[in-house]
Protein backbone atom coordinates (compact mmCIF):
# COMPACT_ATOMS: atom_id res chain seq x y z
CA UNK A 1 0.00 0.00 0.00
CA UNK A 2 1.87 3.16 -1.14
CA UNK A 3 -0.63 5.62 -0.06
CA UNK A 4 1.13 8.88 0.58
CA UNK A 5 -0.64 11.49 2.18
CA UNK A 6 1.32 15.28 2.46
CA UNK A 7 1.60 17.35 5.66
CA UNK A 8 1.99 20.24 3.66
CA UNK A 9 0.91 21.16 0.33
CA UNK A 10 3.16 23.02 -2.34
CA UNK A 11 2.30 26.84 -2.22
CA UNK A 12 0.61 27.33 -5.63
CA UNK A 13 2.88 30.43 -6.59
CA UNK A 14 7.31 30.37 -5.64
CA UNK A 15 8.68 27.90 -3.91
CA UNK A 16 7.97 25.63 -0.64
CA UNK A 17 5.18 24.61 1.52
CA UNK A 18 1.98 26.62 2.44
CA UNK A 19 -0.20 26.01 5.41
CA UNK A 20 -0.70 22.33 6.97
CA UNK A 21 -3.27 19.91 5.22
CA UNK A 22 -3.10 17.30 8.39
CA UNK A 23 -3.71 16.87 11.94
CA UNK A 24 0.35 16.12 12.18
CA UNK A 25 1.72 19.24 10.12
CA UNK A 26 -0.38 21.64 12.48
CA UNK A 27 0.95 19.83 15.45
CA UNK A 28 4.27 20.60 13.83
CA UNK A 29 3.49 23.98 13.55
CA UNK A 30 2.42 24.50 16.88
CA UNK A 31 5.49 22.83 18.40
CA UNK A 32 7.67 25.42 16.13
CA UNK A 33 5.60 28.41 17.49
CA UNK A 34 5.68 27.37 20.89
CA UNK A 35 9.55 26.35 20.82
CA UNK A 36 10.02 29.77 19.42
CA UNK A 37 8.04 31.54 22.40
CA UNK A 38 10.05 29.30 24.63
CA UNK A 39 13.29 30.29 23.26
CA UNK A 40 12.80 33.77 24.16
CA UNK A 41 12.82 33.35 27.53
CA UNK A 42 15.57 30.47 27.43
CA UNK A 43 17.71 32.67 25.21
CA UNK A 44 17.04 36.45 26.06
CA UNK A 45 17.44 38.40 23.25
CA UNK A 46 18.82 41.30 25.16
CA UNK A 47 21.49 39.29 26.99
CA UNK A 48 22.21 36.76 24.60
CA UNK A 49 21.64 37.70 20.46
CA UNK A 50 23.88 35.36 19.32
CA UNK A 51 22.11 32.18 20.98
CA UNK A 52 18.97 33.28 20.05
CA UNK A 53 19.56 33.35 16.46
CA UNK A 54 21.49 30.24 16.35
CA UNK A 55 18.13 28.44 18.43
CA UNK A 56 15.72 30.10 16.02
CA UNK A 57 18.08 28.58 12.91
CA UNK A 58 18.22 25.43 14.10
CA UNK A 59 14.66 25.84 14.87
CA UNK A 60 13.72 26.82 11.43
CA UNK A 61 16.12 24.15 9.64
CA UNK A 62 14.18 21.43 11.62
CA UNK A 63 10.92 22.72 10.70
CA UNK A 64 12.43 22.84 6.92
CA UNK A 65 13.34 19.07 7.04
CA UNK A 66 9.85 18.01 8.18
CA UNK A 67 8.51 19.80 5.87
CA UNK A 68 11.01 18.29 3.17
CA UNK A 69 10.09 15.06 4.51
CA UNK A 70 5.95 15.23 4.91
CA UNK A 71 5.61 18.03 2.52
CA UNK A 72 5.02 17.63 -1.48
CA UNK A 73 8.29 18.12 -3.37
CA UNK A 74 9.34 20.92 -4.00
CA UNK A 75 9.66 23.24 -6.95
CA UNK A 76 9.21 26.68 -8.41
CA UNK A 77 5.28 27.02 -9.63
CA UNK A 78 4.14 29.42 -11.64
CA UNK A 79 0.21 28.61 -10.28
CA UNK A 80 -2.12 26.53 -12.36
CA UNK A 81 -2.63 22.95 -11.58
Amino acid sequence: MNDKRYWFPAKRYGWGWGFPVAWQGWLVLAAYVALLAAGRYLFPPSQSKLGFILYVVLLSVALCGVCYAKGEPPKWRWGGR
